[in-house]
């Protein structure tokens, strides 16, 4: 892959998009993960409005096909084992899953690809499409500077202090339109999908709230004792509260349920349909800056959202009924491709209660 030169910036280039002829055929690459992904729906939402005729295609990792599959302005589905790939870069079967993922995606002839990830692994491929046009988001709001090489064109992203899901809107003038006004994520079409698919063994027999103690790293994480406290208050509140967790989670989600004295259960296993059912029951769902998180609150469910190094502003949960506890410092309001922000202050668990309680008028 070599340098395509000087990338031209898009405006809102309206007038050069032809209006009528074959239906455009769009790649979108979001690859993860599971929060960015709920927060590239609205994108996805957002170009299927401003040409309904269009073909879409949407580029995953293989685990996360769940939450993109389904999706009601998606036409096509293509997964990545990008992880896999770099571990064995040179394996056979690595050689064979990329070159059947290129031959699939050149067999679209797509029009155009974008790349709201800003990633370079993204980046290599919106550029294995072969799509004369791959957009990517202009610096900084673009993740690595080094992802532009295989973009044609690129996009400025929202204004100073916007939320990431408005920025990915921008990637609409790609099509020559304005971008539409940030609106929530919409993950009903994935609720009515897990309850018309998937079953769970986990039957509450009252109202409850989900703790979700998990989170991508570890700076993100909440403190097991403090979510303890949080277990029993939502107890001694009326709610049976449980303890769900995801690959690797286990043990902490364990040790929470230890330190809230018998007032949790721990959750069963449970694939992303099935958490998409755990959370989408739930009167409230409590974590971190995680992707179920952001799950939850596209769903409607009430959700109190712990920010401890993430800037909430750039990254909070867009729903009807969230609220963000927030210790970290707020960051710069210049534009940025991370959410990542330094540390201020612990949290406790009644700033947690409070939240809840606030939401749930108790």
């Amino acid at each position: 892959m070599g340098s395509v030169g000087r990338k031209s910036e898009i405006r809102n280039p309206k007038s050069e998009i032809p209006q009528t002829g074959p239906a455009m055929r769009v790649v979108l690459v979001r690859l993860s993960a599971l929060g960015d992904i709920v927060h590239t729906w609205p994108l996805a939402v957002a170009l299927r409005d401003a040409d309904p005729r269009l073909h879409l295609s949407w580029v995953v990792e293989e685990p996360l096909r769940p939450i993109v599959e389904g999706h009601p302005a998606v036409d096509a589905v293509f997964t990545t084992r990008t992880r896999a790939w770099r571990r064995h870069p040179l394996a056979t079967t690595t050689r064979a899953e990329i070159a059947v993922l290129k031959a699939r995606l050149q067999e679209l002839q797509p029009d155009l690809a974008i790349d709201p990830q800003g990633l370079l692994k993204s980046a290599v491929i919106s550029h294995w499409t072969g799509a004369p046009r791959r957009v990517g988001l202009a610096r900084p709001w673009r993740r690595e500077r080094l992802a532009g090489v295989a973009y044609t064109e690129v996009v400025r992203g929202a204004e100073s202090g916007s939320h990431v899901a408005a920025t990915n809107l921008e990637l609409v003038r790609s099509l020559g339109y304005a971008p539409p006004q940030l609106s929530r994520p919409d993950g009903s079409w994935l609720l009515a999908r897990a309850r018309s698919l998937e079953t769970t063994d986990f039957s509450p027999e009252t109202s409850y709230a989900v703790i979700l103690p998990g989170a991508g790293g570890n700076h993100k994480v909440l403190d097991e004792t403090t979510l303890g406290e949080v277990c029993r208050e939502l107890s001694h509140s009326g709610l049976e509260v449980v303890v769900a967790w995801g690959p690797g989670e286990m043990d902490r989600a364990e040790r929470v349920v230890e330190k809230s004295g018998g007032a949790a259960r721990l959750a069963p296993p449970t694939t992303i349909l099935e958490l998409g059912l755990l959370l989408g029951s739930a009167s409230l769902v409590v974590g971190g800056d995680t992707g179920p998180v952001h799950l939850a609150a596209s769903f409607g469910v009430p959700t109190v959202a712990v920010f401890l190094a993430s800037d909430w502003r750039r990254n909070g949960p867009l729903g009807t009924a969230t609220a963000v506890v927030s210790g970290a410092r707020e960051a710069t309001d210049s534009p940025r491709g991370s959410a990542r922000a330094a540390a201020g202050r612990g949290v406790g668990s009644a700033e947690i209660i409070t939240a809840a309680r606030q939401l749930l008028d108790i």
